[in-house]
């Protein structure tokens, strides 16, 4: 079994908790089912929020949809002039049979410009 990194990103409308967290939840959902991952299988969830994003923790919604037990760690986004606002990201790094050509990372909303060359 080898441990993949697997990333992602989804865009908010709003700096507004609700709004966070359910894109968060959003976005960890898709890429376990696109990934096919078992959530025994997460070694751990890094993510970022571009520095207009501080009404919550995008972990607090990993932690409600059960992943209690996965490491999970919260931290801003470099603040690049003229970047994509609103952007939540995501590197969950997994032990996986899948070769590293068969993860499916996962770009949602209006954060799907930001990696155009994936399927999505």
């Amino acid at each position: 079994m080898a441990v993949r990194a697997v990333r992602g990103a989804i865009q908010v409308e709003a700096n507004d908790r609700e709004l966070i967290l359910q894109g968060t939840s959003e976005l960890v959902t898709e890429v376990l089912r696109r990934n096919e991952i078992d959530p025994v299988d997460l070694i751990s969830i890094v993510f970022t929020a571009t520095p207009d994003l501080t009404a919550d923790f995008p972990a607090y919604a990993a932690r409600q949809l059960g992943l209690t037990d996965v490491p999970l760690l919260c931290t801003t986004e470099i603040a690049v002039p003229g970047a994509m606002p609103r952007v939540l990201r995501l590197m969950a790094h997994v032990e996986t049979t899948r070769p590293r050509a068969d993860i499916r990372h996962v770009y949602l909303r209006g954060a799907a410009a930001l990696r155009t060359d994936l399927p999505q």
